[in-house]
């Protein structure tokens, strides 16, 4: 990750050292010099900080009801069927705040184009959450105390959204996929956040691999009734991950002697980026997850031509699971966006229905919903499934 810095492009041999030591683009053995292109892009498609509306109240505890017999206390999601379907929904106005009050009539939902009855509407204060948290650990982001900034919003991220039913799982994103911590109550995972220490010297990062491993480990530690949740902090750069991996080192061998990276090779690995990002959102369908990234990258991301297609390659996995891509700042903007967040999974509607139990399990089926009688809000919901083995 890469704070802003004065004057960046001012010279493109000096900036391209200057990557090379702030990126964590370089493998240990091949770190002392690396290919970033500086280019004027168009402006990037995540959320900015300075177009969110306030964040809405976080979710409190409900007062408690009068007990109920034993037989009467059903939460809103309760069956679990090999064929039963939640999709996550987040419905804003205009100004981008939440649109609450909405009934099932309200939402039209089709799988691979064909309308689906809507069995019901989840709450989404009685659905678990599970969520897996990825920290990019980066020696440029321990510059001027960023490193603790983001660690602490992070910490608080997790106190104020889950509650005493919600499980966290930490993994920190370095030259491979690292779980620090397994799901565990919200005290002891933002603990361990706090005690990530900083990386000192130049880190690989293997971006790709870390979200893809906590994908599968939340599709088979996070119990089927429990929302499943990926957030994200992290610039989204990857140079490590296997699919990457091999021509990422060459180009970097090819900067380290001076030489000029050839354009096959430079589309090359722009070709494999782009099937990674494919195989990534592949892999969080298939978890249910819903995709959130946070980048503290700030305004400078614009600048640069591998940070604007890691941002988009973020951006492309949360639009495909309903999330949302967040672009503060700064890192004084994280704790708003974290409460964002927050906010945000405690106010989606959780529709259910049942999918076609004939569909045949691992093949993609398209989800499509809408709220056709307001055409002023702006709905976000996952946009498909891979349907599950019939038990």
């Amino acid at each position: 990750m890469q704070p802003a810095t004065g004057g960046m492009i001012q010279d493109s041999r000096v900036s391209k050292m200057i990557l090379g030591v702030e990126k964590k683009l370089l493998w240990p053995a091949f770190l002392l010099g690396v290919l970033a292109l500086f280019l004027s892009t168009p402006p990037v498609q995540g959320q900015s900080v300075k177009d969110m509306p306030p964040p809405p109240p976080l979710w409190k505890p409900k007062p408690t009801p009068t007990p109920k017999p034993p037989e009467q206390e059903v939460l809103d999601v309760v069956k679990v069927t090999s064929n039963l379907v939640m999709v996550p929904v987040s419905v804003t106005d205009q100004q981008g705040q939440a649109v609450q009050g909405l009934k099932v009539a309200d939402f039209r939902l089709e799988e691979e184009g064909k309308p689906q009855e809507i069995s019901g509407i989840g709450d989404p204060e009685q659905v678990p959450l599970a969520i897996a948290l990825l920290f990019d650990v980066s020696s440029s982001t321990s510059q001027r105390g960023f490193f603790a900034s983001q660690q602490n919003a992070a910490a608080t991220f997790l106190r104020l959204v889950m509650k005493p039913s919600d499980k966290a799982a930490i993994f920190t994103i370095t030259d491979k996929a690292t779980m620090i911590q397994p799901l565990a109550s919200a005290e002891t995972s933002a603990a361990k956040m706090l005690m990530i220490p900083a990386a000192t010297t130049p880190v690989p990062t293997a971006f790709y691999d870390t979200v893809t491993a906590a994908s599968r480990y939340l599709m088979n530690s996070a119990p089927s009734n429990f929302r499943r949740v990926i957030v994200v902090l992290s610039d989204g750069d990857d140079n490590f991950s296997e699919q990457i991996r091999e021509l990422s080192i060459a180009e970097a061998r090819a900067a380290q002697n001076g030489q000029q990276t050839v354009s096959s090779m430079r589309a090359g690995l722009q070709a494999r980026h782009h099937r990674a990002v494919q195989e990534v959102q592949k892999e969080v369908q298939k978890a249910d997850v819903i995709f959130y990234s946070v980048n503290p990258g700030g305004p400078s991301v614009k600048l640069n031509q591998i940070a604007m297609r890691a941002e988009r390659g973020m951006e492309a996995i949360a639009e495909t699971t309903g999330g949302t891509a967040f672009l503060p700042d700064s890192d004084l903007d994280l704790e708003r966006v974290f409460r964002q967040v927050a906010a945000e999974l405690r106010g989606q509607y959780l529709l259910q229905y049942y999918g076609n139990s004939e569909a045949p399990p691992g093949v993609f089926r398209r989800i499509q919903v809408a709220v056709p009688g307001r055409a002023d809000v702006r709905v976000r919901a996952r946009q498909g499934y891979y349907p599950k083995k019939q038990d």
